[in-house]
């Protein structure tokens, strides 16, 4: 009788842990992934106006072109299991690759047009992953982040950055390919929010002041290959 409550119990201790080990995800634990794709940007940019002593205000155009490129992401991240249906990750991914150049301008009618180029530069993403697995070896997932990039622009062969912060959104899929070896796609929106940049001097006794605001959006589709170790 002793043999057979002994037989018994190690057949439930190896049920239960077989049943532990199905329920966890392929995708848990740490990871660390490259991704390659195409980004188009799309800024924003506006100007207060040249306002003179003496002379009142005169309206600045501008205008900005959008810009597509090339782009590639590290990323490194964890996901941990909540519950059978439910992983949450946490993640961060860095970008350093800068975009192809954009084109502005700005400049008042009758008086002059300066122009100038811009590049997306040192992009990166911390972000939370919610997801759940599908079948054995997929695994969809969500991001929410909070972004940042630089922008530098040129004029007349000098030449300036601007650090951009702002939030991010995205969704893709991976798939186990072998062991712990997987693909992954996904796609996302970056939303840089408004940054002002003020200038004043003084010409001919005359004091002077303008600012320009700039902003941006992006959308990205990103393949690549990643591993959970």
């Amino acid at each position: 009788m002793k043999k057979i409550i002994s037989l018994l119990a190690l057949t439930g201790v190896a049920t239960l842990s077989s049943i532990q080990v199905n329920a966890q995800s392929k995708f848990e634990g740490a990871y660390g992934q490259l991704g390659v794709g195409y980004e188009n940007v799309t800024p924003s940019f506006s100007s207060s106006g040249l306002t003179v002593s003496g002379l009142g205000t005169l309206p600045i155009n501008t205008t900005v072109s959008n810009q597509g490129s090339f782009v590639g992401v590290v990323g490194a991240g964890y996901m941990a299991g909540l519950t059978k249906d439910f992983l949450l990750g946490l993640g961060v991914e860095y970008s350093p690759f800068a975009g192809q150049s954009g084109n502005y301008s700005y400049g008042i009618a009758g008086v002059g047009t300066q122009t100038g180029t811009y590049q997306k530069q040192n992009s990166y993403n911390v972000f939370l992953s919610p997801a759940t697995p599908i079948g054995q070896d997929g695994l969809l997932y969500g991001k929410v982040g909070f972004t940042g990039a630089s922008i530098k622009a040129t004029e007349s062969g000098s030449s300036n950055t601007t650090n951009y912060t702002g939030y991010s959104l995205g969704v893709g899929y991976k798939q186990i390919i072998q062991g712990g070896l997987y693909g992954f796609g996904e796609v996302n929106y970056i939303s840089l929010g408004n940054t002002t940049n003020t200038y004043s001097g003084v010409v001919s006794g005359h004091t002077y002041s303008y600012s320009n605001t700039s902003s941006a959006n992006a959308y990205n589709a990103i393949i690549g290959v990643g591993y959970k170790f």
